[in-house]
């Protein structure tokens, strides 16, 4: 590249950063209230919370089989409402996030989001459905079939991700000219670290079972194929040992892991200390200490 053809380039990056800065600026503090009506307008699916209350365990299905669970417009405002459900839900010890019909999820329907391709809607859009630490409870995503785009952006957002021996998980972003918004990347290079992420997010590439265990984004392989019903049995004799015990303790646990993984040092040990005060002296402390036998 010439030198005046470098600096014409130099002088193009700039603008955009500018651009986007002054979107960013503007759209932060806006109200969502006018995304809402746009998003509305494209119903489809729906996103449905089932609370298994003997288990504390809670199900958060996608669905939408028709487009392969693709996210409508009006799915994303349903998965809002779950979320504030789940977050009041003091019995819930863990959630499983799937999709219908044997496939987890192919992103955002492309109908609402051609009807918002400006990057006003767009920054406004990414308040609606952000699952970013809005999963209260232990959360696993049970990926059958593929996760695409927001679908495996989705994935990131659960602590641990299952996967039947047929699944793919890919982060079509750049196919779309666009890069994670919903906070995919930076969850994923927290988990597989930064050289991987660069190559699964610049690449798009697909990720199988196997690669995706032997590089930390799958935490287990089921044995048994998408859409057969036995994934999400599996997924819960997976998930038994991790949640036994009162549902205070296990919503705790939770809150103290996310904050010192997401929250910086000092920020993460207050964190802490406030959910110390929450179970010392609670019931669940105060059984255990009325079990426990003598030290001899």
């Amino acid at each position: 590249m010439s030198v005046c053809g470098a600096a014409r380039f130099r002088g193009s990056v700039a603008r955009i950063l500018q651009q986007h800065r002054a979107v960013c600026s503007h759209t932060s503090g806006s109200s969502t209230e006018g995304i809402r009506e746009k998003l509305q307008a494209f119903p489809g699916g729906s996103v449905e919370l089932r609370k298994q209350r003997d288990s504390g365990v809670a199900l958060l299905t996608l669905n939408n089989p028709a487009r392969r669970n693709a996210l409508s417009g009006s799915m994303m405002l349903d998965l809002e409402q779950r979320l504030c459900e789940l977050e009041t839900w003091t019995e819930g010890r863990a959630v499983i996030v799937q999709g219908a019909a044997g496939t987890f999820c192919s992103g955002s329907d492309l109908s609402a989001v051609r009807a918002i391709a400006n990057p006003h809607d767009g920054m406004k859009m990414l308040s609606c459905g952000d699952v970013s630490g809005r999963l209260p409870l232990i959360s696993v995503a049970l990926v059958e079939g593929r996760a695409l785009g927001g679908g495996a952006e989705l994935t990131t957002a659960c602590d641990f991700r299952l996967m039947t021996s047929d699944a793919v998980i890919q982060f079509v972003h750049k196919h779309m000219g666009l890069v994670p918004g919903w906070g995919g990347a930076a969850r994923l290079v927290r988990i597989v670290g930064s050289q991987n992420a660069l190559k699964l997010l610049s690449g798009a590439r697909k990720v199988d079972p196997d690669t995706g265990k032997q590089m930390g984004l799958v935490d287990e392989v089921l044995h048994c194929s998408s859409g057969e019903g036995e994934a999400l049995c599996q997924a819960e004799r997976w998930l038994g040992p991790l949640i036994q015990g009162p549902a205070p303790v296990i919503q705790a646990v939770k809150r103290v892991v996310v904050s010192g993984r997401e929250l910086p040092l000092d920020q993460a040990l207050q964190t802490e200390r406030s959910v110390f005060g929450t179970v010392w002296g609670a019931p669940a402390n105060l059984e255990a200490l009325a079990l426990k036998p003598k030290h001899k």
